[in-house]
């Protein structure tokens, strides 16, 4: 067997190109099955990619469809007893900012969309009949069929776009009332249900329904993989009948990959036999091989040699019986400033303090009896110069020679006399450091709070909120005491001995307990808080009382010294007696509240302030009285007061307040300023400018309220203007009434002469008719002059806080059915916190008499839309009411709007009277009503309110 084996073996180093072409064979073989096994584990796990990826998109999908079936159904619970949606627009707007997936929302009584919101964009869908559309019928029917929430599409919308229409039928009384539908544009699908944010390079997706007339499947996305048959995997999502495709785009490639493998395999076991023929064929190779290692043995002999030349730290060779360097490193010799040549004829004894000497060889004895394998330490070198040189030696055994008890060492050295000149210098600080501690004239004390933050950390307080650690240490007091108590003096100085009155340090520390007195019970407890915080610093002004019974005031500081941060074992306290200094600044402080009280009984805001930038430097207290500011607010900003001014004031008082400082002169002025609570505040400034040596340095003066006087100059104004409108109106009035009473008078006087002249029953009787008619005219004209004169002589009109949209959706309500009749869409923002000082029939009248115009005067021939809106300018609150109706054409009828009895439009029911009392009725409460038209395009009405 044996021999059958050699002679195999044989065979194959003297057959080297057969022997090849088995290996060959073999190894692709080998090759192209792992090759094979690989491309059916990635095309499964691609598949399993694919379906896992499409799960996701269609639970997306789904969770999608589920949200809008929500709000459908919320939509259908806004329908009221009567089938019309409540609130449509705002519940809308509401369900669209709480789902973003959707576009729109509809309402579709009897198959007919009639309510869309937003309403822009989507206006070509409005009175579109789905149930008689030929591309939308049949998935109506559908929903309504199966009376569950369909969604239909996707389809191209009548408003633009392509999308997908859910469609929920709703029932009222067991009777089909209708569609509550939500809109999703394509975009917004594919946006929600994430295939956007899948990888477009790997994968594509594709969206197929089932036609229902031509049963074919329609494909609703852009698709450039084909089909085929291993490429793809699907699901379908029932709410719209829809499936829903997964498609590889490289699913070539892995076959791609697969035939690279197989020839990468080949490539490979090619190769491989090469190199076994070659192996075969030149055995010669081994030895010129044998040779090469040769050589690199010689070159990491000389590798090692540059390590040993160019090392950072000091190497040598030595002999350990004699102590003569054999080899020694560049660096070695700079350390001790010899050169190579003079190192070499040197032992280390030689160049070694006698002081470190004994130490030394007592540890190359431990090597050389090999009681130790290495050995360290730092001992001191003499220099070329004689110099101390110190180093940190490291020493080990390289050979040693039991025969002829010869060993050679590695010494290591590293140059350490820089951190030796430092250590002596920090060993020279902490003397001078103690020295200035015993001198200090400051009272100075080391303590060790080691304990204390053991005691708090097993209390669990480390860390911990500052709150928390404060309320837990107000309800324990004795742990503060238990804390106190664990506090260990190291050492004091002489001047803190003096300041608690004691000689010694134990009779300081026999006296500590006496220290702990309520107001001491505070400030550690606010030290133990500092503590928990990891604060390394802390400072506190506090009182103590030393061994005479004397109290006395002192500025505590609490330091951790460095280095002891985590372990608080030394903690330097400064005990500054502020004793004399508290006393000083008590005074002070009196003689500053003196004056400040006198400051701030003025009636008037004193203030200071810099001369060139208007930055305040002081300012009372008064000014949070008169303009609502803190003194802090104020000063916190450089430009307080310049960006505080009157906008319209702003220019003029900067300008003059710089003109009168640059010609150093004194001035008064009056100007407005805008206080905190938005209120428009008049002052009068008086200042002094303050000089030194003729420059100009600060301005003082004095803020004086004086928006009362103003406001009455307002009033008196306003009266003024009040009375001079009054007479015109008076004026005006009388002559209206003068004109309809006189007309109305001689049209009964001309009938009742006609009726006393004729004889003829039936004229008798047609000129009793008109005399009638002309009756009623004339009662109708003077129920409209009374209620002029009733607005106009009401004094004692009864104001009060209304809210403004209540009145706003009172009067819709009141209009509701004239809404409904013309389809009127009114918008509104008004916010239910808006209130305002009115009258509240006035209120009411207003509101109707301009809305039901708007309704009434509505175009033909677009769908009425009314905006309402409610906004601040200057003093006044503003009502504007605007419509997309006839509109008035203003050249013509600018004068005639607000009249009694005038009519600007064709309507026969015009009156002419709404308006007018609509004016009177604003002008009443101090307002004013002004109108904005423009023939064919609409009117805007604006209410201004006081």
């Amino acid at each position: 067997m044996g021999k059958n084996i050699y002679n195999l073996i044989n065979w194959f180093f003297r057959k080297p190109r057969a022997s090849g072409l088995i290996v060959f064979i073999s190894l692709s073989l080998i090759f192209s099955y792992i090759a094979f096994q690989q491309y059916k584990i990635d095309k499964e796990n691609r598949r399993v990619e694919m379906t896992n990826t499409l799960h996701a998109i269609t639970q997306n999908i789904d969770q999608t469809l589920k949200n809008c079936y929500t709000t459908t159904l919320t939509l259908a619970l806004t329908i009221d007893s009567n089938g019309i949606p409540k609130d449509f627009d705002v519940i809308g707007r509401k369900l669209l900012a709480s789902n973003s997936s959707i576009n729109a929302v509809q309402m579709v009584p009897n198959g007919i969309i009639k309510y869309t919101y937003p309403l822009a964009g989507n206006e070509k869908a409005t009175g579109l009949d789905i149930l008689k559309s030929d591309y939308l019928q049949e998935e109506a029917l559908k929903s309504i069929e199966t009376q569950k929430m369909y969604f239909a599409g996707p389809f191209e919308l009548k408003q633009g776009g392509q999308g997908i229409v859910g469609r929920l039928p709703v029932y009222i009384k067991d009777k089909f009332w209708g569609f509550s539908a939500v809109i999703i544009k394509m975009d917004r699908l594919l946006e929600t249900s994430g295939i956007n944010a899948i990888n477009s390079q790997n994968f594509s997706f594709q969206l197929s329904k089932i036609n229902p007339k031509t049963e074919e499947e329609v494909f609703f996305l852009q698709q450039s993989v084909p089909f085929k048959k291993d490429n793809y995997v699907s699901s379908f999502v029932p709410d719209g009948d829809w499936n829903l495709y997964i498609l590889d785009k490289k699913a070539n490639m892995l076959f791609y990959r697969f035939l690279l493998k197989i020839a990468l395999g080949v490539l490979l076991a090619l190769t491989f036999t090469f190199f076994i023929i070659l192996l075969l064929k030149k055995p010669e190779q081994l030895e010129q091989l044998v040779k090469e290692q040769a050589n690199k043995l010689v070159s990491s002999e000389l590798r090692f040699k540059t390590i040993f030349e160019q090392a950072a730290l000091g190497i040598a060779n030595v002999d350990g019986a004699t102590g003569k360097f054999i080899e020694i490193n560049d660096k070695f010799c700079k350390i001790v400033g010899y050169t190579e040549s003079e190192m070499k004829e040197k032992s280390f004894q030689e160049i070694t303090h006698p002081d470190d000497l004994p130490k030394d060889l007592e540890l190359l004895e431990k090597v050389n009896k090999r009681i130790i394998k290495q050995y360290s330490l730092e001992k001191r070198y003499f220099d070329s110069e004689g110099k101390i040189v110190w180093v940190n030696l490291t020493v080990t055994p390289l050979l040693i020679d039991n025969d002829s008890n010869t060993f050679t060492l590695i010494s290591i050295v590293e140059d350490i006399t820089l951190k030796k000149e430092t250590e002596e210098l920090i060993k020279k600080s902490e003397n001078h450091f103690k020295s200035l501690f015993e001198d200090s004239p400051l009272p100075l004390r080391e303590e060790n709070f080691s304990q204390v933050k053991k005691y708090l950390k097993n209390l669990e307080l480390l860390g911990k909120d500052v709150d928390f650690v404060n309320n837990y240490l107000e309800k324990n007091k004795k742990v503060v005491e238990e804390a106190y108590a664990l506090i260990r003096l190291n050492n004091v100085n002489q001047a803190c001995l003096n300041l608690y009155q004691v000689k010694t340090i134990q009779e300081l520390i026999s006296y500590k307990p006496a220290l702990f007195n309520k107001r001491a019970f505070t400030d550690f407890k606010n030290q133990l808080i500092a503590i928990t915080q990891n604060k390394k610093q802390f400072v506190l002004d506090t009182i103590i009382k030393n061994a005479q019974g004397e109290l006395r005031y002192i500025d505590l500081r609490w330091n951790v010294i460095r280095g002891y941060e985590d372990s608080l074992n030394r903690i330097i306290v400064s005990t500054e007696d502020i004793t004399d200094r508290k006393s000083n600044e008590q005074i002070i402080l009196n003689s500053q509240q003196r004056i400040a009280s006198l400051i701030n009984t003025i009636d008037g805001i004193v203030w200071e302030c810099d001369a060139m930038t208007f930055e305040f430097t002081f300012i009372s207290k008064k000014v949070e009285h008169i303009l609502g500011y803190t003194a802090e607010e104020w000063l916190s900003e450089k430009d307080f007061w310049k960006n505080h001014i009157h906008e319209e004031d702003r220019a003029t008082v900067i300008n003059f307040c710089s003109e009168q400082t640059k010609n150093n002169l004194d001035h008064d002025f009056e100007y407005r300023m805008i206080a905190k609570d938005g209120s428009v505040v008049w002052l009068r400034d008086i200042i002094n400018v303050v000089s030194e040596n003729n420059n100009v340095v600060s301005l003082r003066g004095i803020m004086i309220n004086i928006t009362k006087n103003k406001e009455i100059e307002k009033d008196l104004h306003n009266s003024f203007n009040l009375v001079s409108e009054q007479n015109k109106r008076l004026l005006n009035f009388s002559y209206i009434v003068s004109h309809n009473l006189r007309s109305h008078t001689s049209n009964i006087t001309s009938l009742i002469g006609l009726i006393e002249v004729t004889e003829d029953e039936k004229e008798k009787e047609e000129m009793l008719g008109m005399l009638k008619t002309v009756s009623d005219s004339l009662n109708e004209t003077m129920v409209n002059l009374n209620e002029v004169v009733n607005i106009q002589t009401n004094i004692s009109l009864t104001i009060e806080k209304i809210n403004l949209l209540d009145y706003i959706e009172a009067t819709l309500q009141l209009l509701a059915p004239l809404i409904k009749e013309k389809k009127v869409s009114v918008i509104h923002e008004i916010s239910p916190h808006i209130e305002v000082n009115y009258n509240s029939a006035y209120m009411e009248s207003i509101l109707y008499n301009i809305l039901s115009n708007a309704i009434r005067y509505s175009h033909p021939d677009r769908k009425p839309t009314i905006t309402i809106r409610y906004y601040l300018e200057n003093e006044f609150k503003i009502i504007e009411i605007s419509d997309n109706g006839i509109g008035i054409d203003l050249v013509k009828n600018k004068d005639k709007i607000f009249g009694m009895y005038k009519t600007f439009s064709h309507y026969t029911d015009s009156k002419g009277i709404g308006l007018f009392i609509t004016k009177n009725q604003v002008e009443a409460m101090g307002g004013n009503i002004t109108v904005d038209s423009e023939l064919d395009k609409g009117t805007t009405f604006k209410i201004y309110i006081l």
